[in-house]
């Protein structure tokens, strides 16, 4: 297993199904799965899904800038922190954010979103 390439295609998943389908995002995490936002401390798949989709846009574009990924722990976790741009519809400006994601493997040999760390960088 390539952690790069799993990182890279993770990534890509997450961020076209985040602004394509928000509830989509359900399956990428389990009932221990958190998410922080903002600051804010999110647990368990339901939650965080209604979390992500009650968020005040309909429309956004995620463009990544940078994807670094780690392999953590001896059960086969990576740590992946993405930088980009968030571009949402009618404003002019794209915000900056970070998100870090711990992945963890599944049985099935895919993995699922185990904590989740999102903030937005302001200038």
């Amino acid at each position: 297993m390539d952690p790069d390439a799993v990182s890279k295609a993770f990534v890509e998943h997450y961020y076209s199904t985040f602004d394509a389908n928000r509830s989509g995002l359900a399956n990428l995490y389990q009932e221990g799965s958190m998410l922080t936002f903002e600051g804010q401390k999110i647990m368990g798949s339901q939650n965080i899904v209604a979390k992500l989709t009650s968020l005040p846009f309909q429309q956004c574009k995620h463009q990544i800038t940078t994807v670094d990924c780690q392999p953590s722990g001896p059960a086969g976790g990576m740590l992946v922190f993405v930088s980009g741009n968030l571009q949402l519809a009618g404003e002019q400006h794209a915000l900056k954010f970070s998100q870090m994601f711990h992945l963890m493997p599944t049985p099935q040999g895919s993995f699922y979103v185990f904590n989740d760390i999102f903030r937005l960088n302001y200038a």
